[in-house]
């Protein structure tokens, strides 16, 4: 009853400032309004035809831009989560360090059938792969050198990037053996817990940095 009310004084001061470019009768037209949008330029808001009608509904709240979004979350199998102690069985031994790429999950392996769990972002569709390496060596706030087939489908990435905020590759890098993959930090934190890279695994910068600090050159790293 609140929204609704909020829904009248609404259309009411839009009508009377006279920021409503659409017609009262032309509100029936759309099944699938969407909601108003500010024109700054023209200091206008404009509004889809049937939305004010549609917020009178039944079925109004949420809206169905929002139901869909909230669907999606409610879907979403694999979001990134604060890196916690868990039991973990293995044969491997401690310090090892295990990633789980369907779990979008990576173990640090600790004594007495513990380990520590992180988030993180995997290879998409055809750039996972699994075996066993070593962690050659770790940088603090890595370059990028982007690798010749990821500049052939990306022409618009630079030959070169410093290291820094802005760096894809976050603010820690380990790398496993002679391959191109690491485990690394992100600028874009949302990819944790997604299959969004191009094989190598992304954490939040928070978590790289203690999985760097915990880690040595030469640990063992399996990827399932």
């Amino acid at each position: 009853m609140v929204f609704l009310k909020s829904a009248t004084k609404l259309f009411a001061v839009l009508l009377v400032a006279n920021l409503l470019p659409v017609s009262i009768g032309a509100f029936a037209q759309s099944a699938e309004p969407s909601p108003p949008v500010l024109d700054q330029k023209n200091k206008k808001v404009w509004i889809d035809p049937g939305y004010i009608e549609f917020l009178m509904g039944t079925q109004s709240y949420p809206p169905r831009h929002a139901q869909r979004g909230m669907a999606a979350a409610a879907n979403s199998a694999h979001t990134a989560v604060a890196p916690r102690m868990v039991a973990y069985a293995t044969g491997e031994k401690p310090g090892t360090i295990i990633i789980e790429t369907q779990d979008r999950a990576l173990y640090l392996v600790q004594p007495k059938g513990r380990a520590l769990r992180y988030s993180i972002g995997v290879g998409r569709e055809g750039y996972g792969w699994r075996g066993t390496e070593r962690v050659s060596s770790k940088r603090e706030w890595p370059e990028w050198r982007p690798p010749a087939d990821m500049l052939a489908r990306r022409p618009d990435l630079p030959a070169h990037m410093a290291g820094g905020p802005d760096n894809p590759l976050g603010a820690r890098a380990l790398y496993l053996g002679n391959t191109l993959y690491r485990i690394h930090g992100s600028n874009e934190p949302d990819s944790v817990g997604q299959s969004s890279s191009s094989g190598c695994f992304r954490m939040t910068n928070e978590d790289v940095i203690d999985l760097y600090r915990r880690v040595k050159v030469g640990t063992k790293v399996v990827v399932l």
